[in-house]
């Protein structure tokens, strides 16, 4: 009988690695950016190849290329959108959904799905961190919704509850909600949600896409255990910010 229990474990187990696997190979990747990128590339060697052909300052041609590079580069540096595997036991635990730094890490009282005090843990997302998100934990997305809002400063407190935003809630397997709210910054006027009512979602699986300087909020329950600090930076799929 004990065999019977531990081969079924194993086998539930395996059956969840292929239903990731086959999510893994289905990740998206953010087709604004990749058109930013190509129509980037035509106007900079466009307006590189007149001011070469027609303008005799050799220097400035120089500069004007030297520029051209480090701008496109930095914008390929964004828009990368890096497929990681998550090493760990995904069982009870929540990864970081984002690459970034901890900015809030306190109990407050969430108002659009919970209605109760849940601990609230912002990781902000500056323009040269990955902008891909992550699902930080294993289950099924309940709730997906999009609310419109302003542009503050994403670091600010009040971007939480005021700023356009993408609501993401997932149901574990014990029962337990995790709400993720993606969060539009003074930069960012761009969120793109992947999730959809229904589907399993896993840990090494892209969420969604924001734009430049942003945020993510995630709402734990009360008798989540933080493994992270305030200041702390965070590698999206890899560092665990907390654990059941």
């Amino acid at each position: 009988m004990g065999r019977l229990y531990f081969f079924n474990q194993d086998a539930m187990k395996n059956i969840k690695k292929i239903k990731k696997l086959k999510k893994l190979k289905k990740i998206r990747i953010h087709r604004e950016g990749t058109e930013i990128l190509l129509v980037s590339l035509f106007l900079f060697l466009l307006i590189n190849g007149v001011s070469w052909s027609f303008l005799p300052c050799f220097l400035f041609n120089v500069l004007l290329s030297v520029v051209s590079v480090v701008v496109y580069l930095l914008m390929v540096n964004f828009f990368r959108s890096p497929k990681r595997v998550f090493e760990g036991d995904e069982e009870g635990v929540v990864v970081a959904p984002a690459d970034g730094k901890v900015v809030v890490i306190e109990k407050v009282y969430e108002p659009d799905h919970f209605k109760d005090e849940r601990i609230l843990l912002s990781i902000f997302m500056s323009p040269m961190n990955v902008h891909a998100n992550w699902y930080p934990v294993e289950g099924v997305v309940t709730r997906v919704e999009h609310q419109k809002g302003k542009f503050h400063k994403a670091w600010l407190p009040k971007a939480s509850t005021e700023n356009e935003r993408s609501l993401v809630v997932i149901r574990m397997e014990d029962g337990r909600e995790i709400l993720m709210r993606q969060i539009a910054g003074a930069m960012a006027r761009r969120i793109v949600t992947y999730s959809e009512v229904g589907e399993e979602c896993f840990i090494d699986q892209h969420m969604g896409f924001i734009k430049f300087g942003s945020r993510v909020d995630v709402y734990l329950p009360l008798d989540a255990q933080i493994l992270v600090s305030l200041d702390q930076k965070t590698v999206g799929n890899e560092t665990v910010i907390a654990k059941f």
